[in-house]
Protein backbone atom coordinates (compact mmCIF):
# COMPACT_ATOMS: atom_id res chain seq x y z
CA UNK A 1 0.00 0.00 0.00
CA UNK A 2 1.59 3.38 -0.89
CA UNK A 3 1.61 4.28 2.68
CA UNK A 4 5.06 4.72 4.19
CA UNK A 5 4.06 3.92 7.24
CA UNK A 6 5.79 1.44 9.90
CA UNK A 7 3.22 0.73 11.39
CA UNK A 8 1.00 -0.39 7.75
CA UNK A 9 4.33 -2.33 6.66
CA UNK A 10 2.92 -5.70 5.70
CA UNK A 11 0.77 -6.64 2.80
CA UNK A 12 -3.07 -6.59 2.21
CA UNK A 13 -4.81 -9.27 0.02
CA UNK A 14 -7.17 -8.31 -2.47
CA UNK A 15 -8.84 -9.80 -5.98
CA UNK A 16 -7.53 -9.08 -9.32
CA UNK A 17 -9.32 -9.15 -12.53
CA UNK A 18 -8.01 -10.81 -15.73
CA UNK A 19 -8.41 -8.28 -17.79
CA UNK A 20 -6.72 -5.71 -16.31
CA UNK A 21 -3.05 -7.80 -17.02
CA UNK A 22 -1.67 -6.65 -13.59
CA UNK A 23 0.85 -8.29 -12.32
CA UNK A 24 3.84 -8.21 -9.85
CA UNK A 25 5.28 -4.30 -9.83
CA UNK A 26 1.76 -3.39 -11.51
CA UNK A 27 0.72 -0.06 -9.80
CA UNK A 28 -3.23 -0.85 -9.24
CA UNK A 29 -5.74 1.62 -7.17
CA UNK A 30 -7.83 -0.68 -4.40
CA UNK A 31 -10.36 0.34 -1.48
CA UNK A 32 -9.02 0.52 1.86
CA UNK A 33 -10.85 2.18 4.97
CA UNK A 34 -13.55 3.17 2.71
CA UNK A 35 -10.76 5.12 0.49
CA UNK A 36 -9.56 4.76 -2.98
CA UNK A 37 -5.60 4.41 -2.47
CA UNK A 38 -2.66 3.28 -4.78
CA UNK A 39 -0.61 0.07 -4.03
CA UNK A 40 1.49 -2.31 -5.94
CA UNK A 41 1.46 -5.64 -7.08
CA UNK A 42 3.69 -8.17 -4.89
CA UNK A 43 2.59 -11.17 -6.33
CA UNK A 44 0.10 -14.15 -5.40
CA UNK A 45 -0.67 -15.65 -1.38
CA UNK A 46 -2.29 -18.97 -0.22
CA UNK A 47 -2.93 -16.97 2.43
CA UNK A 48 -6.29 -15.48 1.84
CA UNK A 49 -9.00 -14.33 4.21
CA UNK A 50 -12.42 -14.96 3.91
CA UNK A 51 -13.52 -12.02 2.87
CA UNK A 52 -11.15 -9.78 -0.08
CA UNK A 53 -11.95 -6.54 -1.95
CA UNK A 54 -11.54 -6.62 -5.39
CA UNK A 55 -8.67 -4.06 -7.00
CA UNK A 56 -10.72 -1.39 -8.59
CA UNK A 57 -8.03 -0.08 -11.25
CA UNK A 58 -4.69 -0.53 -13.19
CA UNK A 59 -3.39 3.01 -13.00
CA UNK A 60 -0.52 2.44 -15.63
CA UNK A 61 0.65 -0.46 -17.78
CA UNK A 62 4.12 0.04 -16.39
CA UNK A 63 5.70 -2.71 -14.09
CA UNK A 64 7.58 -0.96 -11.68
CA UNK A 65 9.73 -4.07 -10.37
CA UNK A 66 9.71 -7.90 -10.77
CA UNK A 67 10.54 -10.63 -9.19
CA UNK A 68 14.00 -9.99 -8.62
CA UNK A 69 13.75 -6.50 -7.65
CA UNK A 70 11.02 -7.41 -5.43
CA UNK A 71 13.57 -9.27 -3.40
CA UNK A 72 15.91 -6.17 -3.49
CA UNK A 73 13.97 -3.97 -2.23
CA UNK A 74 12.58 -6.22 0.64
CA UNK A 75 16.53 -6.77 1.49
CA UNK A 76 16.40 -2.56 1.58
CA UNK A 77 13.24 -2.50 4.13
CA UNK A 78 14.56 -5.06 6.37
CA UNK A 79 17.99 -4.15 6.26
CA UNK A 80 16.89 -0.29 7.18
CA UNK A 81 13.90 -1.17 8.93
CA UNK A 82 12.12 0.84 6.53
CA UNK A 83 8.60 1.38 5.15
CA UNK A 84 8.52 -1.59 1.66
CA UNK A 85 6.13 1.56 0.22
CA UNK A 86 8.85 3.77 1.13
CA UNK A 87 11.64 2.07 -0.33
CA UNK A 88 9.33 1.22 -3.74
CA UNK A 89 8.51 4.78 -4.03
CA UNK A 90 12.14 6.13 -4.05
CA UNK A 91 13.10 3.30 -6.38
CA UNK A 92 11.88 5.05 -9.79
CA UNK A 93 11.51 8.21 -10.90
CA UNK A 94 7.85 9.81 -10.16
CA UNK A 95 5.56 9.34 -12.80
CA UNK A 96 4.88 11.00 -16.22
CA UNK A 97 1.75 9.26 -17.84
CA UNK A 98 2.56 10.94 -21.17
CA UNK A 99 5.51 9.10 -21.35
CA UNK A 100 4.17 5.80 -21.29
CA UNK A 101 2.53 5.49 -24.33
CA UNK A 102 5.13 5.04 -26.44
CA UNK A 103 7.25 3.49 -23.48
CA UNK A 104 5.13 0.85 -21.47
CA UNK A 105 6.02 -1.70 -24.13
CA UNK A 106 9.58 -0.72 -23.41
CA UNK A 107 8.90 -1.14 -19.73
CA UNK A 108 7.63 -4.55 -19.73
CA UNK A 109 9.84 -6.27 -22.31
CA UNK A 110 11.87 -7.99 -20.21
CA UNK A 111 9.19 -10.55 -20.12
CA UNK A 112 9.34 -10.70 -23.53
CA UNK A 113 12.88 -11.33 -24.08
CA UNK A 114 14.39 -8.09 -24.28
CA UNK A 115 18.18 -9.01 -22.84
CA UNK A 116 18.40 -10.87 -26.63
CA UNK A 117 17.21 -8.45 -28.82
CA UNK A 118 19.96 -5.94 -27.07
CA UNK A 119 22.68 -8.81 -27.18
CA UNK A 120 21.93 -8.87 -31.01
CA UNK A 121 22.07 -5.06 -31.68
CA UNK A 122 25.42 -5.36 -29.78
CA UNK A 123 27.08 -8.05 -31.76
CA UNK A 124 26.93 -5.76 -35.13
CA UNK A 125 30.22 -3.90 -33.39
CA UNK A 126 29.88 -1.89 -30.82
CA UNK A 127 31.87 -3.97 -28.10
CA UNK A 128 34.31 -1.19 -26.90
CA UNK A 129 38.10 -1.62 -26.91
CA UNK A 130 39.40 -3.23 -23.47
CA UNK A 131 42.74 -2.37 -22.13
CA UNK A 132 44.77 -5.19 -20.31
CA UNK A 133 45.65 -3.16 -16.95
CA UNK A 134 43.59 -5.40 -14.11
CA UNK A 135 45.47 -8.84 -15.64
CA UNK A 136 48.76 -7.15 -13.54
CA UNK A 137 47.09 -6.54 -10.55
CA UNK A 138 47.12 -8.52 -6.99
CA UNK A 139 44.13 -10.88 -7.69
CA UNK A 140 43.08 -8.71 -10.99
CA UNK A 141 42.74 -12.06 -13.00
CA UNK A 142 40.67 -13.55 -10.26
CA UNK A 143 38.50 -10.31 -10.66
CA UNK A 144 38.37 -10.49 -14.35
CA UNK A 145 37.17 -14.13 -14.35
CA UNK A 146 34.38 -13.09 -12.15
CA UNK A 147 33.16 -10.54 -14.18
CA UNK A 148 32.91 -12.66 -17.13
CA UNK A 149 31.21 -15.12 -15.13
CA UNK A 150 28.86 -12.44 -13.40
CA UNK A 151 29.70 -13.76 -9.63
CA UNK A 152 31.31 -12.89 -6.52
CA UNK A 153 32.16 -9.14 -4.50
CA UNK A 154 35.60 -7.87 -4.15
CA UNK A 155 36.76 -4.32 -2.67
CA UNK A 156 39.77 -2.71 -5.28
CA UNK A 157 42.10 -0.29 -4.84
CA UNK A 158 42.86 0.99 -7.97
CA UNK A 159 46.71 2.91 -8.62
CA UNK A 160 46.02 6.71 -8.60
CA UNK A 161 46.65 7.40 -12.21
CA UNK A 162 44.26 4.16 -13.37
CA UNK A 163 41.15 5.06 -11.17
CA UNK A 164 39.15 5.62 -14.42
CA UNK A 165 41.02 3.12 -16.74
CA UNK A 166 40.20 0.02 -15.13
CA UNK A 167 36.54 1.11 -14.18
CA UNK A 168 36.50 1.39 -18.63
CA UNK A 169 38.41 -2.48 -18.12
CA UNK A 170 35.50 -3.81 -16.14
CA UNK A 171 33.03 -2.84 -17.32
CA UNK A 172 34.14 -3.43 -20.93
CA UNK A 173 35.27 -7.14 -19.70
CA UNK A 174 30.82 -7.21 -18.67
CA UNK A 175 29.53 -6.42 -21.67
CA UNK A 176 31.65 -8.26 -23.32
CA UNK A 177 30.37 -11.24 -21.66
CA UNK A 178 26.82 -10.65 -22.83
CA UNK A 179 25.59 -8.75 -19.50
CA UNK A 180 25.02 -5.16 -18.83
CA UNK A 181 26.54 -2.48 -16.35
CA UNK A 182 25.66 -0.34 -13.60
CA UNK A 183 28.29 1.99 -12.61
CA UNK A 184 27.59 4.35 -9.24
CA UNK A 185 28.99 7.56 -8.81
CA UNK A 186 29.14 9.69 -5.74
CA UNK A 187 27.79 12.60 -7.42
CA UNK A 188 26.98 14.48 -10.63
CA UNK A 189 28.30 17.50 -11.23
CA UNK A 190 30.32 18.28 -12.04
CA UNK A 191 30.76 15.04 -14.57
CA UNK A 192 32.84 12.66 -13.33
CA UNK A 193 35.68 11.47 -15.03
CA UNK A 194 34.62 7.97 -14.46
CA UNK A 195 31.09 8.71 -16.16
CA UNK A 196 32.57 10.63 -18.66
CA UNK A 197 35.19 7.56 -19.86
CA UNK A 198 32.61 4.97 -19.33
CA UNK A 199 29.94 7.19 -21.70
CA UNK A 200 32.88 7.53 -24.16
CA UNK A 201 33.75 3.80 -24.69
CA UNK A 202 30.29 2.13 -24.31
CA UNK A 203 29.01 5.13 -27.21
CA UNK A 204 25.66 5.39 -27.43
CA UNK A 205 24.88 2.00 -25.56
CA UNK A 206 25.63 3.66 -22.47
CA UNK A 207 23.17 6.60 -20.62
CA UNK A 208 23.96 9.18 -17.78
CA UNK A 209 21.20 8.68 -15.34
CA UNK A 210 21.15 11.70 -13.03
CA UNK A 211 19.46 15.00 -12.85
CA UNK A 212 16.94 16.16 -16.07
CA UNK A 213 13.82 17.04 -15.70
CA UNK A 214 11.02 14.81 -14.79
CA UNK A 215 9.72 13.95 -17.86
CA UNK A 216 13.16 12.90 -19.67
CA UNK A 217 14.36 11.32 -16.31
CA UNK A 218 11.54 8.85 -16.12
CA UNK A 219 11.39 8.55 -20.49
CA UNK A 220 15.46 7.60 -19.88
CA UNK A 221 14.01 5.11 -16.66
CA UNK A 222 11.89 3.54 -19.37
CA UNK A 223 14.24 2.63 -21.88
CA UNK A 224 16.82 1.03 -19.32
CA UNK A 225 13.72 -1.04 -18.06
CA UNK A 226 13.35 -1.68 -22.24
CA UNK A 227 17.11 -3.09 -22.75
CA UNK A 228 17.92 0.32 -24.73
CA UNK A 229 21.80 0.87 -22.96
CA UNK A 230 24.55 -2.09 -22.09
CA UNK A 231 25.12 0.55 -19.21
CA UNK A 232 23.72 2.73 -16.91
CA UNK A 233 25.86 5.48 -14.91
CA UNK A 234 24.74 7.40 -11.90
CA UNK A 235 24.04 8.68 -8.45
CA UNK A 236 22.76 7.11 -5.25
CA UNK A 237 19.14 6.56 -7.31
CA UNK A 238 20.42 4.65 -10.03
CA UNK A 239 21.30 1.93 -8.17
CA UNK A 240 17.49 0.55 -8.40
CA UNK A 241 17.22 1.30 -12.17
CA UNK A 242 15.60 -2.00 -14.12
CA UNK A 243 19.04 -2.82 -15.90
CA UNK A 244 18.38 -5.77 -17.93
CA UNK A 245 20.47 -8.49 -17.35
CA UNK A 246 22.93 -6.83 -14.58
CA UNK A 247 26.36 -8.33 -15.07
CA UNK A 248 28.39 -6.00 -12.93
CA UNK A 249 27.51 -2.92 -10.35
CA UNK A 250 30.98 -1.08 -9.75
CA UNK A 251 30.49 1.31 -6.62
CA UNK A 252 33.08 4.57 -7.65
CA UNK A 253 34.52 6.19 -4.88
CA UNK A 254 32.62 4.16 -2.36
CA UNK A 255 33.92 5.34 1.21
CA UNK A 256 32.22 9.10 -0.37
CA UNK A 257 30.04 10.29 2.18
CA UNK A 258 27.46 11.26 -0.71
CA UNK A 259 27.07 7.01 -1.02
CA UNK A 260 24.91 7.56 2.11
CA UNK A 261 21.48 8.30 0.98
CA UNK A 262 19.99 11.20 3.67
CA UNK A 263 16.27 10.68 3.63
CA UNK A 264 14.12 7.30 4.45
CA UNK A 265 14.82 4.85 3.96
CA UNK A 266 18.56 5.91 4.70
CA UNK A 267 20.23 3.33 2.62
CA UNK A 268 23.84 2.85 2.13
CA UNK A 269 25.17 2.60 -2.04
CA UNK A 270 27.96 -0.05 -0.69
CA UNK A 271 25.73 -2.73 0.86
CA UNK A 272 22.37 -2.61 -1.80
CA UNK A 273 24.99 -2.80 -4.61
CA UNK A 274 26.16 -6.25 -3.05
CA UNK A 275 22.44 -7.53 -2.17
CA UNK A 276 21.20 -6.70 -5.74
CA UNK A 277 24.58 -8.35 -7.08
CA UNK A 278 23.32 -11.13 -5.07
CA UNK A 279 19.73 -11.26 -6.42
CA UNK A 280 20.95 -10.70 -10.33
CA UNK A 281 23.79 -13.26 -9.80
CA UNK A 282 26.47 -10.09 -10.76
CA UNK A 283 29.49 -8.98 -9.89
CA UNK A 284 29.99 -6.10 -7.15
CA UNK A 285 32.96 -4.29 -7.46
CA UNK A 286 33.90 -1.23 -4.30
CA UNK A 287 36.22 0.94 -5.55
CA UNK A 288 38.07 3.38 -3.98
CA UNK A 289 41.60 4.56 -2.94
CA UNK A 290 41.10 4.11 0.82
CA UNK A 291 37.67 1.99 0.94
CA UNK A 292 35.78 2.88 4.25
CA UNK A 293 36.48 0.85 7.35
CA UNK A 294 33.13 -1.33 6.67
CA UNK A 295 34.29 -2.81 3.55
CA UNK A 296 37.78 -3.09 4.84
CA UNK A 297 35.29 -5.46 7.39
CA UNK A 298 33.53 -7.39 5.01
CA UNK A 299 36.25 -9.85 4.22
CA UNK A 300 35.84 -9.63 0.58
CA UNK A 301 39.24 -10.24 -1.66
CA UNK A 302 41.00 -7.06 -2.12
CA UNK A 303 42.51 -6.19 -5.56
CA UNK A 304 45.51 -3.74 -5.89
CA UNK A 305 47.84 -2.15 -7.94
CA UNK A 306 51.44 -5.15 -7.47
CA UNK A 307 53.61 -2.23 -7.49
CA UNK A 308 54.12 0.61 -5.65
CA UNK A 309 52.20 3.72 -7.66
CA UNK A 310 51.68 6.15 -5.05
CA UNK A 311 53.51 9.48 -5.11
CA UNK A 312 56.32 10.51 -2.70
CA UNK A 313 54.93 11.84 0.68
CA UNK A 314 56.45 14.31 3.21
CA UNK A 315 55.05 14.56 6.32
CA UNK A 316 56.81 18.19 8.04
CA UNK A 317 55.63 20.31 10.86
CA UNK A 318 52.90 22.36 10.63
CA UNK A 319 54.31 26.30 10.00
CA UNK A 320 52.42 29.48 10.85
CA UNK A 321 49.20 29.19 9.00
CA UNK A 322 50.23 26.33 6.94
CA UNK A 323 53.51 28.08 5.79
CA UNK A 324 55.82 24.99 6.52
CA UNK A 325 59.28 25.99 4.89
CA UNK A 326 59.55 22.91 3.18
CA UNK A 327 55.97 23.32 1.63
CA UNK A 328 57.05 27.09 0.59
CA UNK A 329 59.90 26.19 -1.35
CA UNK A 330 57.87 23.44 -2.83
CA UNK A 331 55.44 26.16 -4.12
CA UNK A 332 57.44 28.48 -5.55
CA UNK A 333 59.02 25.89 -8.11
CA UNK A 334 55.43 24.25 -8.96
CA UNK A 335 53.59 25.57 -12.26
CA UNK A 336 50.01 23.01 -11.28
CA UNK A 337 50.06 23.04 -7.63
CA UNK A 338 46.74 22.51 -5.04
CA UNK A 339 46.43 23.39 -1.52
CA UNK A 340 44.11 21.40 0.31
CA UNK A 341 41.98 23.38 3.17
CA UNK A 342 39.49 22.24 4.73
CA UNK A 343 38.68 25.05 6.86
CA UNK A 344 36.75 28.04 5.06
CA UNK A 345 36.97 31.46 5.32
CA UNK A 346 39.50 34.24 6.26
CA UNK A 347 39.70 33.51 9.68
CA UNK A 348 38.04 33.02 13.09
CA UNK A 349 36.92 35.15 15.98
CA UNK A 350 38.66 34.44 18.88
CA UNK A 351 38.41 37.85 21.56
CA UNK A 352 36.59 40.40 22.40
CA UNK A 353 38.45 43.48 22.13
CA UNK A 354 35.98 45.69 24.30
CA UNK A 355 35.27 43.04 27.28
CA UNK A 356 37.93 40.68 26.64
CA UNK A 357 35.97 38.30 26.42
CA UNK A 358 35.62 34.47 24.03
CA UNK A 359 34.35 35.51 21.27
CA UNK A 360 31.08 33.52 20.86
CA UNK A 361 27.61 34.99 18.39
CA UNK A 362 25.39 37.31 20.36
CA UNK A 363 22.12 35.50 19.20
CA UNK A 364 22.88 31.94 19.36
CA UNK A 365 26.26 31.84 20.88
CA UNK A 366 28.26 29.82 17.67
CA UNK A 367 31.48 30.47 16.12
CA UNK A 368 32.21 33.84 14.52
CA UNK A 369 34.18 33.64 11.48
CA UNK A 370 35.42 36.22 8.79
CA UNK A 371 34.62 35.37 5.21
CA UNK A 372 34.08 36.69 1.85
CA UNK A 373 35.42 40.05 3.81
CA UNK A 374 31.96 39.73 6.20
CA UNK A 375 31.82 38.73 9.81
CA UNK A 376 29.44 37.14 11.08
CA UNK A 377 28.47 33.78 12.80
CA UNK A 378 28.99 30.36 11.52
CA UNK A 379 26.03 28.86 12.61
CA UNK A 380 23.16 31.16 12.24
CA UNK A 381 24.36 33.51 9.81
CA UNK A 382 23.90 36.97 11.94
CA UNK A 383 26.44 39.77 12.00
CA UNK A 384 28.99 39.25 13.79
CA UNK A 385 28.74 40.72 17.87
CA UNK A 386 29.86 39.93 20.82
CA UNK A 387 27.94 37.76 23.01
CA UNK A 388 28.71 39.44 26.27
CA UNK A 389 28.97 43.57 25.36
CA UNK A 390 27.40 43.15 21.54
CA UNK A 391 30.52 44.72 20.46
CA UNK A 392 31.68 44.10 16.79
CA UNK A 393 35.69 44.67 17.85
CA UNK A 394 36.75 41.16 17.69
CA UNK A 395 40.18 39.87 17.55
CA UNK A 396 40.87 37.37 14.33
CA UNK A 397 43.18 34.34 14.03
CA UNK A 398 43.93 34.06 10.71
CA UNK A 399 43.52 30.51 9.06
CA UNK A 400 41.65 29.01 6.09
CA UNK A 401 41.05 29.15 2.74
CA UNK A 402 40.67 32.34 1.95
CA UNK A 403 44.28 33.70 3.95
CA UNK A 404 45.97 30.21 2.45
CA UNK A 405 45.06 32.10 -0.83
CA UNK A 406 46.63 35.43 0.27
CA UNK A 407 49.91 34.32 1.18
CA UNK A 408 50.30 31.59 -1.35
CA UNK A 409 49.73 34.22 -4.06
CA UNK A 410 52.88 36.23 -2.62
CA UNK A 411 55.07 33.30 -3.07
CA UNK A 412 53.63 31.76 -6.27
CA UNK A 413 55.29 32.32 -10.07
CA UNK A 414 51.77 31.21 -11.30
CA UNK A 415 48.16 32.70 -10.62
CA UNK A 416 46.46 31.60 -7.34
CA UNK A 417 42.71 31.09 -6.87
CA UNK A 418 40.33 29.50 -4.81
CA UNK A 419 37.98 26.79 -6.16
CA UNK A 420 34.91 25.31 -4.94
CA UNK A 421 33.09 22.32 -5.95
CA UNK A 422 35.55 21.69 -8.98
CA UNK A 423 38.96 20.18 -9.21
CA UNK A 424 41.78 21.43 -11.02
CA UNK A 425 41.44 22.41 -14.12
CA UNK A 426 43.90 22.65 -17.19
CA UNK A 427 46.82 25.71 -17.16
CA UNK A 428 49.17 26.70 -14.97
CA UNK A 429 48.01 27.63 -11.67
CA UNK A 430 47.93 26.95 -8.22
CA UNK A 431 44.79 26.51 -6.75
CA UNK A 432 43.28 26.17 -2.82
CA UNK A 433 40.14 24.53 -1.63
CA UNK A 434 38.66 22.63 0.89
CA UNK A 435 36.55 19.02 0.59
CA UNK A 436 33.90 20.53 -2.05
CA UNK A 437 37.07 20.71 -4.31
CA UNK A 438 38.43 17.19 -3.97
CA UNK A 439 36.64 15.48 -7.31
CA UNK A 440 36.86 12.51 -9.68
CA UNK A 441 38.66 14.77 -12.01
CA UNK A 442 40.87 11.80 -13.42
CA UNK A 443 44.67 12.17 -12.77
CA UNK A 444 45.89 15.90 -13.76
CA UNK A 445 49.07 15.50 -12.83
CA UNK A 446 50.28 18.26 -10.50
CA UNK A 447 53.84 19.11 -9.32
CA UNK A 448 52.58 19.50 -5.64
CA UNK A 449 49.77 18.82 -3.43
CA UNK A 450 49.69 20.50 -0.03
CA UNK A 451 47.76 18.88 2.47
CA UNK A 452 47.66 21.99 5.24
CA UNK A 453 45.70 21.06 9.01
CA UNK A 454 45.57 17.92 8.83
CA UNK A 455 45.53 17.80 13.08
CA UNK A 456 42.12 19.27 12.80
CA UNK A 457 40.77 15.66 11.86
CA UNK A 458 40.66 14.26 14.95
CA UNK A 459 39.01 17.20 16.66
CA UNK A 460 36.15 17.61 13.80
CA UNK A 461 32.86 15.55 15.48
CA UNK A 462 31.74 12.67 14.13
CA UNK A 463 32.66 9.22 14.17
CA UNK A 464 33.61 8.66 11.28
CA UNK A 465 35.17 12.37 10.47
CA UNK A 466 38.65 10.82 10.70
CA UNK A 467 38.52 8.49 8.21
CA UNK A 468 36.52 11.29 5.67
CA UNK A 469 39.20 13.41 6.14
CA UNK A 470 41.77 10.61 4.85
CA UNK A 471 39.76 9.42 2.10
CA UNK A 472 39.63 12.85 0.97
CA UNK A 473 43.41 13.59 1.49
CA UNK A 474 44.26 10.04 -0.57
CA UNK A 475 42.05 11.21 -3.49
CA UNK A 476 43.85 15.03 -3.14
CA UNK A 477 47.45 13.11 -3.07
CA UNK A 478 46.70 11.23 -6.10
CA UNK A 479 46.44 13.95 -8.54
CA UNK A 480 50.01 14.52 -8.15
CA UNK A 481 50.67 11.15 -9.30
CA UNK A 482 52.72 9.78 -11.61
CA UNK A 483 55.41 12.18 -10.92
CA UNK A 484 54.44 14.79 -8.51
CA UNK A 485 54.65 15.74 -4.57
CA UNK A 486 52.96 15.71 -1.68
CA UNK A 487 53.52 17.43 1.47
CA UNK A 488 51.46 16.92 4.77
CA UNK A 489 51.22 19.19 7.68
CA UNK A 490 50.68 17.15 10.35
CA UNK A 491 52.05 16.93 14.07
CA UNK A 492 52.27 13.70 14.75
CA UNK A 493 53.74 11.64 11.45
CA UNK A 494 52.82 8.45 13.21
CA UNK A 495 49.38 8.57 13.47
CA UNK A 496 47.58 5.43 11.30
CA UNK A 497 46.13 8.19 9.14
CA UNK A 498 48.91 10.22 8.39
CA UNK A 499 51.10 6.94 7.56
CA UNK A 500 47.92 5.41 5.19
CA UNK A 501 48.49 8.82 3.55
CA UNK A 502 52.20 8.44 3.09
CA UNK A 503 52.17 4.63 2.07
CA UNK A 504 49.19 4.76 -0.46
CA UNK A 505 47.74 1.55 2.17
CA UNK A 506 45.03 2.14 4.62
CA UNK A 507 45.00 -1.63 6.34
CA UNK A 508 46.69 -0.19 9.34
CA UNK A 509 44.19 2.43 9.45
CA UNK A 510 41.44 0.38 9.24
CA UNK A 511 42.85 -1.68 12.37
CA UNK A 512 42.83 1.08 14.45
CA UNK A 513 39.60 2.55 13.46
CA UNK A 514 37.91 -1.05 13.91
CA UNK A 515 39.54 -1.05 17.83
CA UNK A 516 38.41 2.50 18.30
CA UNK A 517 35.04 2.03 17.38
CA UNK A 518 34.78 -0.96 18.93
CA UNK A 519 35.72 0.34 22.31
CA UNK A 520 33.30 3.60 21.73
CA UNK A 521 30.54 0.99 21.31
CA UNK A 522 29.70 1.04 17.73
CA UNK A 523 31.73 -2.02 16.07
CA UNK A 524 32.69 -1.40 12.28
CA UNK A 525 29.44 -3.46 11.02
CA UNK A 526 26.92 -3.16 13.31
CA UNK A 527 23.66 -1.84 12.01
CA UNK A 528 22.74 2.00 14.14
CA UNK A 529 19.74 2.99 14.50
CA UNK A 530 17.78 6.22 15.94
CA UNK A 531 15.16 5.30 16.97
CA UNK A 532 12.45 8.16 18.17
CA UNK A 533 9.65 6.68 20.70
CA UNK A 534 7.27 7.34 23.89
CA UNK A 535 8.80 6.44 27.30
CA UNK A 536 8.66 2.81 27.41
CA UNK A 537 10.69 2.83 24.14
CA UNK A 538 14.24 2.11 25.89
CA UNK A 539 13.07 -0.81 27.93
CA UNK A 540 11.61 -2.36 24.89
CA UNK A 541 14.61 -2.08 23.09
CA UNK A 542 17.19 -3.43 26.04
CA UNK A 543 15.03 -6.84 25.77
CA UNK A 544 16.45 -6.81 22.13
CA UNK A 545 20.12 -7.04 23.55
CA UNK A 546 21.91 -4.48 21.86
CA UNK A 547 25.59 -3.50 21.65
CA UNK A 548 25.01 -0.48 22.85
CA UNK A 549 22.10 1.79 23.84
CA UNK A 550 21.95 5.48 24.86
CA UNK A 551 19.22 7.12 25.99
CA UNK A 552 17.71 10.95 25.91
CA UNK A 553 14.76 13.12 25.87
CA UNK A 554 13.79 16.04 23.66
CA UNK A 555 10.71 17.90 23.86
CA UNK A 556 8.61 15.11 25.47
CA UNK A 557 9.97 12.51 22.95
CA UNK A 558 12.44 9.77 24.12
CA UNK A 559 15.72 9.51 21.67
CA UNK A 560 17.36 5.98 21.51
CA UNK A 561 20.83 5.51 19.52
CA UNK A 562 21.21 1.72 19.26
CA UNK A 563 23.92 -0.60 17.66
CA UNK A 564 22.95 -4.03 17.04
CA UNK A 565 24.45 -7.42 16.26
CA UNK A 566 23.89 -7.93 13.00
CA UNK A 567 22.68 -11.45 13.93
CA UNK A 568 20.05 -9.41 15.94
CA UNK A 569 18.66 -6.76 12.98
CA UNK A 570 15.57 -9.46 11.93
CA UNK A 571 14.23 -9.59 15.62
CA UNK A 572 14.58 -5.81 16.17
CA UNK A 573 13.16 -5.07 12.49
CA UNK A 574 10.14 -7.01 13.88
CA UNK A 575 9.72 -5.59 17.16
CA UNK A 576 9.97 -2.04 15.51
CA UNK A 577 6.90 -2.72 13.91
CA UNK A 578 4.83 -4.38 16.54
CA UNK A 579 6.22 -1.11 18.66
CA UNK A 580 4.84 0.89 15.73
CA UNK A 581 1.62 -0.59 16.13
CA UNK A 582 1.56 -0.24 19.65
CA UNK A 583 2.84 3.45 18.99
CA UNK A 584 6.10 3.15 21.08
CA UNK A 585 7.87 3.18 18.10
CA UNK A 586 7.21 7.16 16.28
CA UNK A 587 10.27 7.06 13.87
CA UNK A 588 13.34 4.85 12.91
CA UNK A 589 16.40 6.51 11.13
CA UNK A 590 18.99 3.90 10.07
CA UNK A 591 23.11 4.67 10.48
CA UNK A 592 22.11 8.03 11.75
CA UNK A 593 26.29 10.41 11.11
CA UNK A 594 27.71 9.79 14.36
Amino acid sequence: MDRPILSLDRPFTYTIADELAAGVGSLVKVPFHGRAVRGWVLGPTDDVPSKVLPVRKLVSPVRFFDERMLQVLRWVADRYVAPLAAVIARSHPPRVAAEEIGGAGLANSRARGASASRRGSRSAGATPHATHLLAAYRGGPDLLRAVSSSSGGFVLRPAPDEEVVVAVELAVAAIAAGRTVLVLVPEASPLPATAAALLEAVGDRAVLFSGGDRRSRYRTWLEIAGGRFDCVVGTRPALFAPVVDLGLVLVARESHANHREERAPYYHVRDVALARARVDGATCVLSALCPSSEAAALGLPTIASAGRRWPPVEVVRPGTEGRAPRLVAALKAARRAFLYSPVPGYGVAQVCRSCGEPARCGACGGIIRQAEGRIACAVCGARGRCGSCGSVDLGIRRGGAERVEEWAARLATVPVRRIKGRGPEPGDAVVVGGPDAVKDVGTPALDLVGILDVDLAERRPGLSALERSLATWMEAAAWAAPHGRVVVQASRPNDPAVQALVSGRPERFHRAEAARRASAGFPVGHPVFRVVGSPDLPGELERLGPTTLLVSVEEGLTLCLLALDPARLERFGRAARELAERDVVRRVEAEPHL
